[in-house]
Formats: structure tokens, C-alpha cells, sequence
């Protein structure tokens, strides 16, 4: 009996550490290794599945008040893309001169059962020159194979530390150092039709914290449910100790 009560708390308790940790940084993400204003890096979109269904679709809106002049989309099997490009509020000066058009949105469809429930995927584009700003806030709208649709636009509010529910995807730029080092670009796409950009990924300002935000969530979870799991126990033994 005493055992099977000591197998009881310990399973519960490392319930609570699992719920605590894992759904920290289960979300949309946005990285790009040494990213710098001004230079060229490899944006890669992370997307977990999160529901009982596959992921089907992927929207990516860029930031309107900091433009990219060029997004090559690497091409990825079981999916089919396309590039909406507008026209900035203000015309994008780069080293090759004046740009009049910038990319808008990109969108991902499925074409071979998308993204399956517990597993996630990774979609990269060349991007660049990148703005002179600190950091990027992307809006990502994920689309399941049953209907549902998780728009991760949201932006913490003003003077809180405390991440949303379904935060936006943000790339952190470093300040340019000098001419600045090119990223190797992502292969060449084809011509990638335009589409218009869908209007569920409007709404809503977006800006968050990054991952690293993420993972101290998770990380302080995994020291709460472990901490639990260590008081349960020895609150089991003391009392074994008194009915000896």
C-alpha cells in the first residue's frame, strides 16, 4: 500500500512538471542566426502542431514599418508557396539603389498532410537588407486540417513582462558593426504567384519576446514541479517514520 501511495505522488508531481515546462515555448517562432541591420540572413519559421489535426497552412505577414527588399523562399517538399509583394509607404533605399516594392506576405499550403499532431517543421527564407531597427515583429496565422485557425499576432502589454497567449514571432537585429557579412541565401525559387493577402492576419499588433523568454518560463516551471516533487516525497517518508 505504501508503495503503491509513494507511486502515486511521484507520478503526480512529475505531471505537474510536464505541465509546467512544455508549453512554454510551443508556439510560432522566428530565428535568424547573426542577424544584423543592413545585412542578409536566413529567416526560419518554426512550426509546431499543437492540435489532434495537421497543420495545413502557414501565413507570414512582414512588418510594414520595416520592409524587406528581397525574401527567396527555399523551396520545401509536400508544400507550394507564394510571395505577395505592396508597394512601402516610403521607397526602401538599399546598395543597388532604390526599391518601390518589398515583400508583403508569404503563405505555405500543404500538398502531402501537412504538419502531423506531436511533430513540428521548419520553413527558411534569404532575407535581406535588413531594416535598421532593433527587432522585427512578424504575424503568423497557423491553419489546421479540421478548420481552426491560431493567428499568433499578439504583443504583451505596454510595461508587462508577461508573454500572451498566442505571442507574435520576433527576430532580434544586432546594430551593423561594419559592411556587414551576407547570409549564404536559401535556393532560388521559382516565380512564385501573387495572392492577396488574407485578411485573418490583419488584426492585431504584434511585437513579444523572443524564445529565450520562452525558455525561462519553461526552465522556472521545471524547477517549481521538480521542487513539488521533492517536498511530496519527503512528506511521505516522514509519515511512514511516525506510524513505524
Amino acid at each position: 500500500m505504501r508503495t503503491t501511495r509513494l507511486a502515486a505522488v511521484v507520478s503526480g508531481a512529475a505531471a505537474c512538471v510536464l505541465l509546467l515546462a512544455g508549453p512554454a515555448a510551443a508556439h510560432v517562432t522566428v530565428q535568424g542566426p547573426g542577424a544584423t541591420q543592413g545585412g542578409y540572413t536566413k529567416l526560419t519559421f518554426r512550426v509546431p502542431t499543437e492540435e489532434g489535426a495537421a497543420t495545413t497552412k502557414l501565413q507570414v505577414v512582414f512588418p510594414a514599418d520595416a520592409p524587406l527588399a528581397s525574401a527567396r523562399v527555399k523551396p520545401h517538399p509536400g508544400w507550394t508557396y507564394t510571395v505577395t509583394k505592396t508597394k512601402p509607404a516610403k521607397p526602401v533605399t538599399t546598395e543597388g539603389g532604390t526599391i518601390d516594392s518589398v515583400v508583403s506576405t508569404i503563405t505555405w499550403t500543404a500538398t502531402a498532410g501537412g504538419i502531423k499532431p506531436g511533430e513540428f517543421d521548419e520553413f527558411e527564407v534569404s532575407a535581406g537588407p535588413l531594416p535598421k531597427v532593433e527587432q522585427m515583429v512578424f504575424k503568423a496565422v497557423q491553419t489546421y486540417a479540421n478548420g481552426d485557425v491560431v493567428r499568433w499576432i499578439e504583443r504583451p502589454a505596454a510595461g508587462s513582462t508577461t508573454e500572451p497567449a498566442h505571442p507574435a514571432p520576433v527576430l532580434k537585429l544586432a546594430a551593423a558593426t561594419g559592411s556587414g557579412a551576407h547570409a549564404a541565401p536559401a535556393a532560388t525559387p521559382s516565380a512564385a504567384a501573387s495572392v492577396s493577402a488574407a485578411p485573418e492576419a490583419e488584426a492585431g499588433d504584434g511585437s513579444t519576446e523572443d524564445d529565450s523568454n520562452a525558455t525561462s518560463f519553461g526552465v522556472a516551471g521545471l524547477g517549481v514541479g521538480v521542487l513539488a516533487l521533492l517536498v511530496a516525497v519527503v512528506a511521505l517518508v516522514r509519515s511512514r517514520r511516525v506510524q513505524a
